[in-house]
């Protein structure tokens, strides 16, 4: 076992646990902290919140879907974040890999859906954990401030419980639908994702080309 998890603690292209950002994010959350679980915890709220989502955050260049770029950046879509909370994860010594899932949002805005071609979003990513010796999901895309504005709960995390998209809204009305589980990997599968959105999210993944300035910092 522990030389497959030791998989999961080095840097990887995408889940770049040695970006100095991601170093000094995850060195500044843990700080006092001495239990494994509450420091997943509180690496899980940081990257939940500190880093907005932006759902339009998508292209075909590598480093819209790199945890150090997406930190620097300062937002992203479920992909990057779920990369960076596991590249905190690693470079504070907790295995982390992260995992794929295909998804309905039953409250998809007309905007978004009509970019990603309808509700379904294929490749939506979590990240997992291992925590006092066992493996815990995690999503940490919506941060909190967004699920205020569009009356969801925020999901919480307490490193024992596996933490997945909301299912209904504060409303009672259904939210998100988990579809297909694609599984776990241990860096993000860059070229079949862009791949899969070409053919399935062709608007989406090509939404931003032409913005001046807009390619994250690679």
């Amino acid at each position: 076992m522990t030389e497959v998890l030791n998989d999961y603690l080095v840097p990887g292209r995408y889940v770049d646990s040695a970006d100095p950002g991601v170093v000094a994010l995850a060195q500044r959350v843990v700080a006092g902290i001495e239990d494994e679980r509450e420091r997943g915890v509180a690496l899980y709220c940081a990257v939940r919140d500190e880093v907005g989502y932006d759902p339009y955050c998508v292209g075909t260049h590598e480093a819209y879907y790199r945890a150090g770029a997406c930190l620097a950046r300062g937002s992203g879509f479920c992909i990057p974040k779920a990369a960076l909370l596991a590249a905190c994860a690693r470079a504070v010594g907790i295995p982390a890999r992260i995992g794929y899932a295909d998804v309905r949002n039953h409250l998809s805005t007309p905007r978004l859906s009509a970019m990603v071609g309808g509700d379904v979003y294929h490749w939506h990513s979590y990240t997992d954990m291992y925590l006092d010796g066992r493996w815990v999901k995690s999503t940490p895309a919506f941060d909190l401030a967004l699920c205020e504005r569009l009356g969801v709960h925020a999901l919480e995390f307490d490193g024992v419980e596996d933490s997945l998209l909301q299912e209904y809204n504060r409303s009672g009305d259904r939210h998100m639908e988990y579809l297909a589980d694609r599984g776990t990997f241990a860096d993000v599968p860059f070229a079949r994702i862009v791949a899969d959105f070409e053919r399935l999210h062709p608007t989406w993944l090509h939404n931003r080309e032409g913005l001046a300035n807009d390619v994250p910092a690679d």
